[in-house]
């Protein structure tokens, strides 16, 4: 007897209705996918998230109260086997760079088609990562690297804290001038800041410092261990 796949259980989060019960109608089509759940904001979603266990979360970024990425982070925690896709309406490479930091295994435009959706779900359901075609085109190649790469070579070659500094407001998206007068430095001097960080942890447009940002905790202007906690890759500032 052949062995049947296993169905896979979809929570669903999106604070428009409509959007609810196309996404359930679009996705219960296929026998084997089972939405479980759908919710209206992040709270409900993990409340929701916590009972069900479910295989797969379905999220939008834009929500009431909290917002998507909150969400995706809190899941970690709450359900850490669900699997994340964003399905979202923004393009640019800031919000990819979050939420693939927050922990999302997909990232999937409204644009995109039902196909290309399904294909997500059953990709993330695999342990896979999936970014939809539009996205994939907008990236560089070098967008989405090995984590380790950046951190062992940073181990050797650490990074000062005006570094870092220049990495949390470049990630921040402040522009060089912007930089210098915060820090009180000139323009060229942030420059040369910025040259000698990509170079350390082989980070090759603002792209990747803002992905590494996100990624190792920066973007809220202190490592992800916590206040005071400076990473091995930090040199002490003489």
């Amino acid at each position: 007897m052949q062995e049947s796949k296993p169905r896979i259980r979809i929570v669903l989060v999106d604070d428009h209705a409509i959007m609810r019960e196309c996404l359930r109608a679009l996705i219960e089509v296929d026998q084997y996918l089972d939405v479980v759940g759908d919710f209206a904001s992040v709270e409900a979603g993990l409340n929701g998230i916590r009972d069900l266990q479910p295989d797969v979360v379905l999220t939008d970024l834009a929500l009431p109260g909290l917002s998507g990425i909150d969400l995706l982070r809190e899941v970690n925690r709450i359900s850490p086997r669900t699997r994340k896709i964003v399905l979202t309406a923004h393009d640019n490479v800031q919000y990819v760079s979050a939420v693939l930091g927050a922990g999302a295994d997909g990232y999937v435009l409204k644009t995109a088609s039902g196909d290309e959706l399904m294909r997500a779900i059953r990709a993330v359901f695999k342990g896979q990562h999936f970014l939809c075609k539009a996205i994939t085109a907008k990236l560089p190649a070098d967008f989405i690297a090995d984590d380790r790469g950046p951190c062992a070579s940073a181990a050797a070659r650490p990074v000062t804290k005006r570094e870092l500094e220049v990495l949390t407001c470049v990630a921040a998206g402040q522009t060089t001038k912007v930089i210098a007068r915060n820090l009180g430095v000139s323009p060229k001097t942030v420059a040369k800041h910025r040259a000698n960080l990509m170079h350390k942890l082989q980070l090759h447009n603002v792209a990747a410092i803002t992905t590494f940002a996100v990624r190792n905790g920066f973007t809220g202007g202190r490592p992800s261990g916590g206040p005071g906690v400076v990473p091995h890759f930090v040199a002490s500032l003489t």
